[in-house]
């Protein structure tokens, strides 16, 4: 197995001035910009020794080795050839990594900065979806199974039994729930009733959450990436979901590699998707980030020799469970369907999209989640 290795990172929730239309985020950028060169801790460092003599470590490499053998078998890639994935842009020689590199040096490691809290979570933040690990529904892309670890970064601890809350755009750079200028067809009112790329997962006794969904797409000026929200205060309904009255969290977002993107974006359907990308490189919140040390990237492999194999991504972040902020949905999903959130400001939906209240006596959504291809369990 030949490995792409990116520094393990922690996550912010990073988003440029004119990432999405009619959400000036200056103000966000200044305060984001003053927290990062107040943090007394930027890394997990501190915390190995204790995760290895816990056995965390050692759970870690077996548990990503499991998933990632798992998902090859599902879709019945027996091996991979070295001569072909040599020949790819995976930095294989300076990494040194070959197909008999133990699943210890692949898998082992933990992330090098902390989730920070930030003031929004971004304007398509949806509130009231589904318990579920499998967020993929009707949509096409690259599959990508994702594993989440979340550490407590005062403690070294993991943080158990807590909701890690997870959504990004689909292949062609357009949000599921929302209608709003600038994410796909604003006059398809019917997007606020879709849930695709978007779900919940409770964090196990190791502080893990597992996803299985798509590489997302890009949209105009924003790198690509994926939302991650953990809910430290919430309430799961019997339905499957943590309705629509979650009052704390700790947000960010994570990325991908360059040349993992690149790769990806040659591909049916990203290659249809005619909005221009805007590269990790030219994000200048990301950079800004990566100058004050923090590296904000998944590391991950290939399941087979080609990319449209899918892809596994892992990365383990560090949160302050002290720290809560309060959520702003830019609309709610309900028993009745999608409600634009008219108080979310600039957090999206008020551009293009219907608005109000919601529907009479909608606290939650109701039923079962939408049916997915696959799941990882």
């Amino acid at each position: 197995m030949l490995f792409k290795e990116i520094a393990l990172s922690g996550l912010l929730c990073l988003s440029s001035v004119s990432a999405h239309p009619s959400h000036d985020l200056t103000e966000e950028i200044a305060e984001r910009k003053q927290f990062l060169s107040s943090i007394k801790r930027s890394d997990l460092s501190h915390c190995a020794v204790k995760l290895k003599a816990r056995g965390i470590s050692n759970r870690n490499v077996a548990r990503r080795e499991a998933a990632f053998h798992k998902a090859r078998t599902i879709r019945g890639i027996t091996k991979r050839d070295l001569d072909t994935v040599l020949a790819t842009n995976h930095n294989a020689t300076s990494q040194g990594y070959t197909l008999n590199t133990d699943a210890s040096t692949l898998f082992n490691g933990n992330s090098s900065c902390i989730l920070t809290p930030e003031v929004t979570q971004g304007p398509y933040y949806v509130g009231g979806e589904w318990i579920r690990s499998n967020l993929v529904e009707d949509q096409e892309g690259i599959p990508t199974l994702i594993d989440y670890q979340v550490i407590d970064v005062d403690t070294c601890e993991p943080v158990t039994n807590v909701y890690l809350e997870m959504w990004h755009c689909n292949s062609t750079g357009v949000y599921s729930g929302i209608v709003a200028q600038g994410n796909g067809d604003s006059s398809d009112g019917s997007n606020l009733n879709r849930t695709w790329l978007r779900g919940i997962q409770k964090t196990d006794v190791d502080g893990v959450a597992q996803f299985e969904t798509l590489f997302p797409g890009h949209y105009t000026s924003r790198a690509t990436h994926i939302h991650l929200m953990v809910h430290t205060n919430a309430t799961l309904y019997v339905n499957g979901t943590l309705g629509n009255n979650v009052s704390s969290s700790h947000v960010g977002q994570a990325f991908f590699d360059q040349d993992l993107i690149s790769a990806v974006e040659l591909t049916s359907p990203y290659n249809t998707n005619t909005q221009e990308i805007t590269t990790n490189a030219d994000d200048g919140i990301l950079s800004e980030e990566s100058d004050s040390g923090v590296d904000p990237f998944h590391q991950y492999t290939l399941l087979g020799n080609d990319i449209t194999d899918g892809v596994f991504a892992w990365l383990a972040f560090g949160i302050n469970t002290t720290q809560l902020s309060t959520v702003t949905p830019a609309a709610y999903y309900y028993a009745e369907g999608g409600v634009a959130n008219e108080n979310s400001g600039g957090m999206g939906g008020g551009s293009g999209g219907p608005g109000g209240a919601p529907p009479s006596g909608s606290g939650r959504p109701s039923g079962s989640p939408p049916s997915a291809s696959a799941t990882l369990s």
